[in-house]
This record gives structure tokens, C-alpha cells and sequence, in this order.
């Protein structure tokens, strides 16, 4: 099985395709969205502004979701968690592609921000194959000035100024607001899950 990992010129593409190559996985890198014909995983990566993700257009949104109509995975990653929402008030005229409900604000509270660096996981509670092997208290590295909101999808929050979504799943489509190619020993063993997960779904 090959993962496409998905380049619209905002994403830190060699840290993780070496990640996903390191719990295993075939990736290619896909550069148009006629790419995802027969895809069976998605990685949707993302570094900076949203309004990056506008290159995303209608080609990419209809290629991705009928690779969803089709049985594939699919796993944003910061940027590409929030591309995931209706939106972010970074750049309030673009869309996300919404397959999850809300929109992504900016960090608040007297922190500093962008929040950078090592912070903790807090499970919600809810059963998801994302957080397989991740214990209370885990330590991921975060890279953002905007996140998401806390709704019924989140599986894991994390706390800088407000608490915030930092990992969401809903069926086969995975996010994190952490960069897991960054997060050492946890961060592959969610690239792991995600792969597995992968393909048991095919």
C-alpha cells in the first residue's frame, strides 16, 4: 500500500515522509490532484498560513473525497487539520473542506504565541485507534498561532492560554494539531496506528 502525501507548497514534506518510511510505509508524493485516483491513504501536511490551502481547490476537494467514498484513510497534520474544519479566522474568506464541524481560531490568554515547542496530551476519553499506545501526559511537539475547537470529534486536547483540539477523529479521517514527524518515539507510534489502521480499512 502507497500513502499519498499530499504537496500544495505548505507542507514540511521530507521530515515526514521520512517519518511514515520509518514505521514502514510506501509514500508518494502527490502533486495534482488527478494523483489520487487509486490512493489508499492520504496525508494532508501543512507548515504556516491558511491561506495556503487555498491552493487546494474544487480538483483537490472532489479527488480527496472520493478516495473517502472509496474506503481510504485520511490524516491531516497541523495546517492540514485545520484545512480538515469549515475554516480559521487566519484567513476567514477561504473554506476549509469541512469534513469536521467549526472553525479554528487564534491562541488566546496571556501566553505566548505562536505556541512552539513540547506541551502535553490530554485523552478525552473516546475510543480511537489514534491515540492506540499513547498514555496520559504524553509530550508532542506543537508548531501554531491557530487551533481548533473542542467538539465531539476531539479525542485529545492540549492547554496553552485555552485548551484546544490536538487530535480529532471521525471514522477514517485522522488530525492532529501536533507535527508527529516531529514528536519522536509517540509521533511514530501515531504514524504507525494511522498506517495500520490503514491498511485493515482497505
Amino acid at each position: 500500500m502507497i500513502i499519498s502525501l499530499i504537496d500544495y507548497g505548505a507542507g514540511n514534506l521530507a521530515s515526514v515522509q521520512k517519518s511514515l518510511a520509518a514505521v514502514g510505509a510506501r509514500v508518494s508524493v502527490a502533486r495534482a490532484a488527478a494523483s489520487l485516483s487509486d490512493a489508499a491513504a492520504i496525508v494532508i501536511p501543512g507548515v504556516g498560513h491558511f491561506g495556503a490551502t487555498a491552493s487546494l481547490d474544487e480538483a483537490w476537494r472532489l479527488a480527496i473525497l472520493r478516495r473517502l467514498d472509496a474506503g481510504a484513510a485520511l490524516l491531516g497534520i497541523c495546517l492540514g487539520m485545520h484545512w480538515l474544519f469549515e475554516g480559521s479566522d487566519e484567513a476567514p474568506a477561504i473554506a476549509g473542506i469541512g469534513l469536521f464541524g467549526g472553525r479554528c481560531t487564534r491562541l488566546s490568554g496571556d501566553v505566548k504565541v505562536p505556541h512552539v515547542g513540547w506541551n502535553t496530551l490530554a485523552p478525552t476519553g473516546g475510543r480511537s485507534r489514534l491515540l492506540d499506545g499513547t498514555v496520559p501526559g504524553t509530550s508532542v511537539y506543537f508548531s501554531h498561532s491557530f487551533a481548533a475547537p473542542v467538539t465531539p470529534d476531539t479525542v485529545a486536547t492540549a492547554t496553552h492560554g485555552v485548551t484546544f483540539a490536538a487530535g480529532v477523529a471521525c471514522g477514517r479521517v485522522w488530525a492532529t494539531q501536533f507535527h508527529p514527524e516531529k514528536s519522536g518515539t509517540a509521533g511514530l507510534r501515531l504514524l504507525s496506528n494511522f498506517l495500520a489502521f490503514a491498511e485493515e480499512a482497505r
